[in-house]
C-alpha cells in the first residue's frame, strides 16, 4: 500500500468519523435520564413513530436522554396501560380495544365507518377528540396523557378456507375483529373474537379463528398472516381502531424542561414517518400478496349492505350502552363526526 492510498484511507476514515460525531453532537443539555417504551410485535411501520422520537431525542442530547423501546419485553398488550399506571413505563402505546373498560369513552374512535378517508383528516380528528376535557380526564384516571394519536390505515381481513366471495360468507365466520369492527362483523353474522395481535398467527395457523382483520397491508405483513392465509378482502375498509402513544403525567412533570420541549418538537414529524412507512409497506406488500392471496373486491351494493348493519346502528348501541356509564358518549361522537366534515373542507 503507497503512503498516498494510506493518507487516503485514514482522512477518510477520520471524516467518517467526524460525521458520526456530528450526528450524535449534543444540542441540548441537561441530566442523565432514561425512559421505558411499551410496545409489541416486531419493530414496524407502526413502531416508525416513537422509533423517530428515541433517536431525535438521544442525538439532541448526546446520549444523557434516551428511550428504551420494549417490543414485547416490557409486559403484554393488555397491561401495559396499567404497567404505566403505576410507573413501570414512562411511555407506552396502547390500544383501546384491548381493555375497553378502562376507557369506555375513548372507544368512540374504535367505532366502524367513522369518516375518517385520509390520515389528514385522521390526524385533525383525533387531535380534536384527543383536546376533549373528559377524555383528559379519562386517561388520567391511569396517570397518562396522550402524546402521539398513531392513525392505522383501514383495517382489512386475511383468511384461511373458503373465500367469503359475498358479506353472507362472512355468516358464522369466526373473525379477529376488535372494538366497533367486530360488533360491525357481529350484526352481518360473523362471531367476532378480540385475540391479541401477538396471538393471531398462531389462531389462525390453528383454526381458532377462520379470518383476522388488521390494518393492511403493514400489519398483516408484520405478522406473516399472508404466508398463512389464502384470501385477502381489498375493499371492506370497516374501520380502524385508536392505539396512541401516551406518557406516565409524573414522568412528564419531572422531566426537564429543555427535554419536554424535544419530545414535543418532533410530534409532528410523528405522523410523517407513520405515512411514509405505510406507503413503503404496501409498495412492498401488495406484490408478495397478490402472487400468495386470492384478492376479494366487493360490490358497491354489498358494501352499502355492509356499512348499513355497521355503521349507524353500532353508533346508535355504543352511544346507549356508553351513556349509562357516565359518558358524554353523543357529545363524544358528534365532535368526531364534526372534526371530520370541518377537516374535509379545508
Amino acid at each position: 500500500m503507497t503512503r498516498l492510498l494510506r493518507i487516503g484511507i485514514a482522512a477518510c476514515a477520520a471524516a467518517a468519523l467526524l460525521t458520526a460525531q456530528a450526528a450524535w453532537a449534543q444540542t441540548v443539555d441537561g441530566p442523565k435520564v432514561e425512559w421505558k417504551l411499551g410496545a409489541w410485535g416486531k419493530p414496524r411501520a407502526f413502531t416508525s413513530g416513537v422509533e423517530l422520537l428515541a433517536k431525535h431525542v438521544a442525538e439532541r442530547t448526546g446520549g444523557k436522554f434516551t428511550i428504551t423501546i420494549g417490543y414485547g419485553t416490557f409486559g403484554g398488550e393488555k397491561e401495559l396501560l396499567d404497567i404505566l399506571s403505576a410507573g413501570g413505563l414512562q411511555i407506552t402505546h396502547m390500544c383501546s380495544s384491548y381493555h375497553p373498560d378502562k376507557h369506555p369513552g375513548y372507544t368512540a374512535l374504535d367505532l366502524p365507518f367513522l369518516p375518517l378517508p385520509d390520515f389528514d383528516t385522521q390526524w385533525a380528528v383525533y387531535d380534536a377528540f384527543h383536546a376533549h376535557p373528559y377524555i383528559v380526564q379519562e386517561l388520567g384516571k391511569w396517570n397518562a396523557m396522550l402524546y402521539s394519536s398513531n392513525p392505522l390505515p383501514q383495517y382489512e381481513f386475511i383468511g384461511k378456507g373458503k373465500p367469503p366471495r359475498t358479506l353472507a360468507d362472512f355468516r358464522g365466520m369466526r373473525v379477529r375483529a376488535i372494538g366497533g369492527i367486530g360488533s360491525a362483523m357481529k350484526n352481518i353474522g360473523a362471531i367476532p373474537t378480540s385475540v391479541t395481535a401477538t396471538e393471531v398467527y398462531t389462531s389462525l395457523e390453528r383454526g381458532t379463528v377462520d379470518a383476522a382483520s388488521f390494518p393492511t397491508t403493514y400489519s398483516h405483513a408484520a405478522y406473516k398472516l399472508h404466508e398463512i392465509g389464502n384470501w385477502y378482502t381489498t375493499n371492506l375498509a370497516p374501520g380502524t381502531v385508536s392505539c396512541p402513544t401516551v406518557i406516565n403525567r409524573n414522568a412528564w412533570s419531572q422531566l426537564p424542561p429543555q427535554y419536554q420541549k424535544l419530545v414535543t418538537e418532533i410530534r409532528p414529524k410523528v405522523k410523517e414517518a407513520l405515512v411514509e412507512a405505510y406507503r413503503k409497506a404496501d409498495e412492498k406488500n401488495l406484490p408478495l400478496f397478490k402472487r400468495k392471496l386470492t384478492f376479494i373486491t366487493y360490490s358497491a351494493a354489498e358494501l352499502a349492505e355492509f356499512r348499513k348493519a355497521g355503521a349507524q346502528p353500532v353508533w346508535d348501541a355504543w352511544v346507549a350502552e356508553t351513556s349509562a356509564k357516565g359518558v358524554p358518549a353523543k357529545e363524544l361522537l358528534d365532535l368526531i363526526l364534526q372534526s371530520a366534515a370541518k377537516a374535509q373542507k379545508k
